[in-house]
């Protein structure tokens, strides 16, 4: 049976509503987004495919004490509120500890910038997004 989302809840029951929280917010910008369930990465991934790195934009993992937020190509998004963590070559990523931080107005401009940004790698290479 394919993995799905509630097997990357089922990791971290106590984020359930987090989770949910991020799936929903990311379900209404992006209602035809694809939804990839990934529990050995214990993540779940939302893009213009299948393909983590290549063709997702964000990721949500869950650990014990809050749920990660990420986006893959996040070291080339504009974060004027400096929300974003990381140091690697490209991922960056928002912690969250309550669901209702989630709706907050710099992370629905975060997930917007990097929808743009995925569909301008993807057309660059040639690839279609839907």
């Amino acid at each position: 049976m394919k993995p799905n989302f509630e097997d990357i809840v089922a990791l971290q029951p106590q984020h359930g509503v987090l989770l949910r929280a991020i799936r929903a917010l990311i379900h209404r910008l992006h209602p035809e987004t694809t939804e990839v369930s990934r529990p050995g990465d214990r993540a779940v991934s939302w893009g213009f495919g299948e393909r983590k790195m290549s063709e997702a934009y964000a990721y949500a993992m869950p650990f014990r004490d809050h749920v990660n937020l990420g986006f893959y190509r996040g070291a080339f998004l504009c974060d004027p509120e400096s929300l974003l963590k990381g140091t690697g070559k490209a991922l960056r990523h928002v912690s969250f500890k309550e669901a209702a931080t989630v709706d907050a107005p710099a992370i629905e401009a975060l997930l917007r910038e990097a929808m743009a940004e995925q569909r301008r790698f993807l057309e660059a290479r040639g690839a279609g997004t839907k």
